[in-house]
């Protein structure tokens, strides 16, 4: 496949442009991609292999979070960058794949997820085209978001990477991430077969745990986020770790209001949540 063959065709001049392709890649060679639906491969060297064989069996999505696709592209597919994904999916629904999904991409950093410390090792990565909160935050295209549950649902047949183990950015690198967001619809990817969901609870006035509390009640929180697979202190004290991982299950399972604080609303969703995981899923601690 050569670079841009499908984004050149059309009519359409804006959404079928011959896509940037950065120096580096111009110089690898290219690679079949794995998923029929890709429209074009642009090589990034930005990779390497899975330590000790892993295979792949969860789905990390992301947002590029830069104020473009040629910039972001750029950034992937650039030698001393140290970053990288298996895929990039744009606006208008187009998919590049950069990186084979047998290698190991370096797209999740320094993250933890269910005993996994090496997520990069265990993941697909997948970035999706969207400035981010740091430039106005739009919202995702109708067009954008059905191709990445059509790259998703390919991805969970070939890989058997189980709904609950497609994840936000922002849950494996809750400090660090906000990606894909609160504007991200993971009520639309799970009612096509792609994310564990629940309807959230409702928000309501009531007691709610927060920064600065001391209970068992914070420790019980902790450890159902724990089984979960989220990385948290199990101290009983609502620090500033426990708020940020807070912020990042409402993100991503609360979205209506992300402020970190354990409400009912919070609280009644986790539970929904565990309750509705597999019988076969594995209860880990945190780290």
């Amino acid at each position: 496949m050569s670079y841009g063959s499908v984004a050149s065709a059309g009519s359409d001049s804006k959404r079928h442009r011959v896509l940037p392709v950065p120096k580096a890649a111009a110089s690898m060679k290219t690679f079949e991609p794995d998923s029929s639906i890709v429209s074009d491969v642009i090589p990034s060297p930005n990779y390497g292999d899975r330590n000790k064989g892993r295979l792949p069996d969860m789905i990390v999505l992301h947002y590029t979070g830069m104020p473009d696709v040629e910039g972001a592209l750029a950034r992937l597919c650039t030698t001393g960058t140290d970053v990288s994904a298996h895929y990039v999916v744009l606006e208008d629904g187009r998919i590049v794949q950069c990186v084979q999904e047998a290698r190991r991409a370096w797209h999740a950093g320094t993250s933890f997820w269910a005993g996994e410390e090496d997520i990069n090792s265990c993941s697909i990565g997948i970035e999706i085209v969207n400035r981010g909160h740091d430039w106005g935050y739009p919202d995702f295209p109708l067009r954008q978001i059905a191709a990445v549950i059509a790259l998703c649902r390919g991805i969970m047949l070939r890989r058997n990477v189980p709904s609950h183990r497609v994840l936000a950015h922002s849950d494996v690198a809750p400090a660090r991430k906000k990606d894909p967001g609160e504007k991200f619809p993971w009520h639309s990817m799970a009612n096509s077969g792609v994310g564990h969901w629940v309807q959230p609870a409702p928000i309501m006035r009531g007691e709610s745990l927060m920064l600065g509390s001391i209970s068992d009640d914070v420790l019980h929180m902790q450890q159902a986020l724990a089984k979960y697979g989220y990385g948290v202190p199990l101290s009983g004290k609502y620090d500033g770790t426990t708020m940020e991982v807070v912020s990042a299950f409402q993100r991503h399972f609360r979205p209506d209001r992300v402020d970190g604080v354990a409400d009912h609303s919070t609280l009644a969703t986790l539970e929904a949540l565990l309750a509705s995981l597999p019988p076969e899923t594995k209860q880990v601690a945190s780290k």
